[in-house]
């Protein structure tokens, strides 16, 4: 079956793709999952049922809504959290990144016989920690406020930072552009939450909101600066998310506004498109290529996070929470594995693997980790209803 909009309708188009964001976040509030997973399982459903594909217009939405995303990430990161735990934090986070990358890498180059720039993009899409899934567990789990979830949040910062770094310097051309778009990074880092915080103050009480268009206009132009670059948009929103973070922490209002748009209109349309780019007769046919990449994942993690944590002095069930945690993913490896798609690095057989990959290890990893490992020591009795 397949559906047949009407070319000259985008208003029916986009009432189809909001109707199934809607009951996709209706659905995740009702089963306790992560917004961003059940619509990526109803874009597959989607994709393969009734033949829902993207147009024009849905591209840059979703587009947009990656880069917004991404800067949401990077500004999720409390400095003072950072700070507190960078030591331990740096040497999980970097070893998270690191042994998956350059094992997926191998994988996918010297075993399932891809080619470099394919085997690359393994590599990446298999690096990731999901800030999303990991946050949204800690909150959940009431550890968000404890030094050890503070712990695991920040890893989780120092991996993704590997993950976007590798994936827009991998990928560039080494040349002027590259230069201007470093030097465009670094000017707003230094710059731009000293600029937004004056506009804010300035017009605080405008309905046309200058200061959220001042900061579009500024992440566009540097995803615009980073495209012509070679590299992905993507890169320097996560960099200038990490500069703004203290202002977003200080101003609570405009980073609330700023996430509920990202979240209520942007998001939805990326996800939906990378799901509906699934082909479940490929994922059946490469059932063994999916089982392997999760599996070079998960082994990846587990022995290089595992003796980071113990190392540290956690004792093995904290240590093996945390690896659990560190092996989730979702958002940027979705971001990687729709990049190579659309950039030809990949084809829609590998595409379809890594996501599929991709998504098992969103569900897989913390559903075993809250139902064996949870570190219930480190939260208030009153917040598990302990009088």
């Amino acid at each position: 079956m397949t559906l047949n909009l009407p070319a000259d309708n985008l208003w029916a188009t986009a009432a189809v793709w909001l109707a199934f964001g809607t009951a996709a976040a209706l659905c995740a509030r009702r089963l306790g999952l992560a917004a961003a997973l059940v619509e990526i399982l109803f874009g597959v459903l989607a994709g393969n049922a009734i033949g829902l594909r993207s147009n024009a217009w849905i591209d840059f939405v979703a587009g947009f809504g990656s880069i917004m995303l991404t800067f949401l990430a990077g500004a999720e990161i409390e400095p003072a959290v950072l700070r507190k735990q960078l030591r331990p934090a740096a040497a999980i986070g970097t070893i998270s990144f690191a042994v998956p990358f350059l094992g997926a890498i191998a994988y996918a180059y010297y075993v399932a016989h891809w080619t470099p720039d394919a085997s690359k993009i393994a590599g990446v899409a298999m690096s990731t920690t999901s800030v999303a899934v990991v946050y949204a567990v800690m909150v959940e789990s009431r550890l968000s406020g404890s030094n050890f979830g503070q712990l695991i949040l920040a890893a989780c910062f120092i991996t993704d930072l590997g993950t976007v770094v590798a994936l827009g310097l991998l990928f560039a051309n080494y040349n002027g552009w590259l230069l201007g778009l470093v030097a465009g990074i670094a000017a707003a880092i230094l710059l731009v939450p000293k600029l937004l915080a004056a506009v804010f103050e300035r017009t605080r009480r405008s309905v046309s909101e200058p200061g959220l268009r001042l900061l579009f206009l500024i992440i566009v132009s540097l995803s615009a600066l980073a495209t012509a670059a070679k590299s992905e948009g993507v890169l320097p929103a996560y960099f200038l998310g990490l500069a703004c973070a203290g202002f977003m922490f200080a101003n609570p209002e405009i980073a609330r506004r700023v996430r509920s748009m990202t979240m209520g209109f942007l998001t939805p349309f990326y996800f939906l498109k990378a799901g509906t780019l699934v082909s479940i007769p490929a994922a059946v046919a490469g059932i063994w290529a999916i089982a392997a990449f999760f599996a070079v994942k998960l082994a990846a993690k587990c022995l290089g996070v595992f003796p980071a944590a113990r190392a540290f002095g956690h004792v093995p069930k904290h240590a093996s929470y945390i690896t659990l945690m560190m092996a989730t993913g979702l958002t940027f490896g979705t971001i990687s594995s729709l990049y190579g798609l659309t950039h030809h690095y990949i084809d829609q057989a590998q595409y379809t693997t890594l996501v599929t990959v991709v998504i098992l290890t969103a569900i897989v990893p913390t559903i075993v980790a809250q139902r064996f490992f949870h570190p219930q020591e480190f939260v208030d009795p009153e917040d598990l209803g302990v009088p």
